[in-house]
Order: structure tokens, then C-alpha cells, then sequence
């Protein structure tokens, strides 16, 4: 069964940096795309970020575009998203979820979730 758990939330100040993991079980990343989202409280799921392992792609949604960086470590199974310059409007639970298909843009295609990590950003 296709599994990602989530890891590395916390509480950082504005302008710090966070790294959050997604560790995958049940198929390897050239399998499927990898798409990590946030939730703030009083607000819907955004999509910020996608990594194919099978082609090396990568989206970034404009809020984060030039301060997260996606990765992937097909050792390890695990997608990484790396958050500099973080603001309190990054303040969410942030969730990874597998794609149906290996590669980016297909954003209805999302089919595994995990339970998300909370990051928070005071300011």
C-alpha cells in the first residue's frame, strides 16, 4: 500500500529556515510524483510544490517560488522541502501526497495522503 509520512514541522522565527521530509513506502519516487501542500487555519489546501523523480522536474506555486526547494533521495525514498526566508503567512499544516502518475502537473491526480506537519512562523 502506498504510504508518505511527514516530518520536520516546528516553531521558527521569520526568516529562518525549516527542512521537511516525506518519506514514501510501498513504491519507489520514479513511480509516482510527489506534491507537498499547506493548510492554514481559515484557508483551503494549497498546492506549493512538486518533485518527479522519473523526469527531474519540479513546480513551485508563485508564494513560495525562490524560497522552497523540492528534492528527492531515491535511496532513501524521501522527498525533502527545504523553506528559507520563511514568513508568518507560511504559518500551516503542511501535507505531502502521491501522484497518480511520475511527473508534475497534473494536479487532480493526487491519491495517498499523509497526516501533515505543522510549521509556525512568528514573526
Amino acid at each position: 500500500q502506498l504510504h508518505v509520512v511527514e516530518s520536520g514541522g516546528g516553531l521558527v522565527q521569520s526568516g529562518g529556515s525549516l527542512r521537511l521530509s516525506c518519506a514514501a513506502s510501498g513504491f519507489s519516487l520514479d513511480e509516482y510524483a510527489i506534491g507537498w501542500f499547506r493548510q492554514a487555519p481559515g484557508k483551503g489546501r494549497e498546492e506549493i510544490s512538486c518533485f518527479s523523480s522519473k523526469d527531474g522536474s519540479t513546480d513551485y506555486a508563485d508564494s513560495v517560488k525562490g524560497r522552497f526547494t523540492v528534492s528527492g533521495d531515491n535511496v532513501k525514498n524521501t522527498v525533502y522541502l527545504q523553506m528559507n526566508s520563511l514568513k508568518p503567512e507560511d504559518t500551516a499544516l503542511y501535507y505531502c501526497a502521491v501522484n497518480m502518475v511520475p511527473w508534475c502537473g497534473n494536479s487532480e491526480g493526487y491519491g495517498y495522503w499523509g497526516q501533515g506537519t505543522q510549521v509556525t512562523v512568528s514573526s
